[in-house]
């Protein structure tokens, strides 16, 4: 079935930066664009990132734009985000999925705090 496995959470300073990683398992990984979601508790989910089936074409909520840069691997079935310049309100649980998916994995936590 389909599976998302997020890793690479933790706590950072603010400034300071991190790389989730997500591995993607039960479809064509190469057929589908791919997205970075983050939840705060309390709050609906929102959208971070979004990556075409190629690796070329890029989008970002106005929110990171310039700091956050989406990336993939097609041939190890692999999603990234590197997150520079972390800031206090980019904390929240973050997730991976294929476009059309309507499967969520568990989940990373990022925590940017003092």
């Amino acid at each position: 079935q389909v599976q998302f496995v997020e890793s690479g959470g933790g706590l950072v300073q603010p400034g300071g930066s991190l790389r989730l990683s997500c591995t993607a398992s039960g479809f064509i990984f190469g057929a589908f664009a791919m997205k970075w979601y983050r939840q705060v508790p309390g709050k609906e989910r929102e959208f971070v990132a979004r990556i075409d089936e190629t690796g070329r074409r890029k989008m970002y909520a106005d929110s990171v734009q310039g700091r956050f840069i989406i990336s993939r691997d097609n041939a190890k079935r692999m999603t990234f985000l590197q997150m520079n310049n972390l800031k206090p309100e980019d904390t929240a649980v973050y997730y991976c999925k294929a476009e059309k998916s309507t499967t969520w994995g568990q989940g990373t936590q990022v925590t940017v705090d003092q």
